[in-house]
């Protein structure tokens, strides 16, 4: 039995406001107008089998009251009277019991009647219970989706054709819509306070010194050295001009002009030579005095409280409150452009990488067992954790459904998506009560005479 889900008041619509309500044969004319074509067509069926069972009744009367008159003059009409009279109480019979599942019959409140609209909600309880009992069992959820396999039908469908881009598209989508719930001075002020209390907030000296420790003790900052000391050297090389002005400029006045080109000379080959004796030995006490600097830096940083402080004094120099406002604004804006230009764009790196990804991912769950049964497994779980602790919830939904249905539509309702059926109990009432009022009376006439 399928019934519309939809709120079924609602079909009725709203009075304005003084008007008289609706008589309930003015109510069914509107739900009748708008009924939907398959339920246009159920209603059709129902009242032509109506029609039928009503003419089966009224042919049953017709033949009794004809018999009934002239079995005097042919005997043998008293077995058709037998026969027509049993059909008449058989129809009589069902038309009551299907009449009474739906309304009062003739509009008589005889107790047990109407059971629909009376018990509306008990049914809905029980259909509940029933379907919470009986289908929202965790075994039975984790058996079907075992013999379903869902993991290997998911990766034929990804792998396959048009798989990858629907969920590039569907993804695209929820990531467009994100973005428009999302007000981007929420999500700033989320950054900037995890930037305060992950970044800020914690002191940097001795992360940063532990890092820079194993830094210099791993010999990375070496190829820095030699980069600086490269281009010192070059300078020096480059620029004999400038050290000898540089040093006839500081020369006393009364000092001969070339005095000072001879000591401006000396000085700049010997600086030359430092820094060629600097560059080509590894083992120069310059590189070795760097790299005690910079242990011993790195252990400060760690454990002295002094040089402590001072990089907490840098660090709130460098990030005040402008400063992390401004990265968190910057952050967020890079972001969200970079996304949403990436998902707008079906040929963007992002978007390709992951329609190959998820077909990749499709690929394995086809070819590989053994992830295809862990996805299989993990999805069992989840559905059976699902149906453990809200299968009461879910059952709940068809209950409180129910319960806020009007009873007399929902009756209504249900006698158009079973009804006719139903009126084939009233056809077969009629024959059977015909059936069993002919052999009575055969029976008993061949007994008693």
């Amino acid at each position: 039995m399928q019934v519309n889900s939809e709120p079924i008041t609602r079909e009725v619509p709203d009075r304005t406001a003084g008007s008289p309500p609706l008589s309930p044969k003015a109510r069914a004319a509107v739900v009748g107008h708008q009924l939907s074509e398959a339920d246009a067509e159920k209603a059709a069926a129902l009242r032509k089998m109506k029609l039928v069972a009503l003419g089966l009744l009224i042919a049953m009367a017709v033949i009794f009251v004809f018999a009934f008159a002239l079995q005097k003059d042919y005997t043998w009409l008293q077995y058709v009277r037998a026969a027509a009279e049993g059909g008449m109480v058989g129809a009589l019979a069902d038309w009551f019991a299907v009449t009474a599942l739906f309304k009062y019959p003739m509009g008589i409140k005889i107790p047990h009647t109407a059971i629909i609209p009376r018990r509306k909600d008990q049914i809905g309880a029980s259909l509940g219970e029933f379907v919470e009992t009986n289908f929202l069992s965790e075994q039975v959820v984790q058996d079907k989706l075992a013999s379903v396999n869902i993991a290997r039908k998911a990766g034929e469908w990804l792998a396959g054709p048009g798989g990858a881009e629907r969920v590039a598209k569907e993804g695209a989508a929820v990531i467009r819509g994100a973005f428009k719930v999302l007000n981007d001075d929420d999500v700033q002020a989320v950054i900037e306070g995890l930037v305060r209390k992950h970044l800020l907030a914690p002191p940097w000296g001795p992360p940063v010194g532990r890092m820079a420790e194993r830094i210099f003790a791993d010999g990375h900052h070496h190829k820095l050295v030699d980069l600086l000391v490269d281009r010192a050297a070059d300078w020096v090389d480059d620029n004999h001009e400038t050290i000898s002005r540089l040093v006839s400029d500081r020369s006393p006045t009364w000092v001969p002009q070339f005095v000072d080109g001879l000591v401006g000379d000396k000085v700049y080959v010997e600086i030359l030579k430092f820094t060629r004796a600097v560059q080509s030995d590894p083992n120069h006490q310059v590189r070795l005095s760097i790299d005690k600097y910079l242990n011993d830096l790195a252990q400060d940083l760690q454990f002295d409280p002094a040089m402590i402080a001072r990089a907490e004094d840098i660090k709130a120099q460098v990030l005040g409150d402008p400063e992390v406002r401004e990265l968190a604004s910057r952050t967020w804006g890079t972001v969200k452009g970079a996304l949403l230009s990436a998902v707008d764009d079906p040929d963007s790196d992002l978007t390709v990488k992951f329609k190959a990804a998820v077909r990749d991912f499709g690929s394995r769950l086809v070819n590989d067992a053994e992830l295809a049964g862990k996805v299989n497994a993990w999805i069992g779980d989840a559905a059976g954790y699902l149906v453990r602790t809200y299968r009461s919830d879910i059952a709940g939904v068809i209950t409180e459904t129910v319960a806020r249905w009007d009873a007399e539509e929902t009756s209504r309702k249900i006698e158009l998506q079973v009804g006719k059926d139903l009126q084939f109990i009233r056809i077969n009432g009629t024959v059977v009560g015909s059936l069993a009022g002919l052999a009575i009376f055969a029976v008993a006439h061949l007994v008693f005479g």
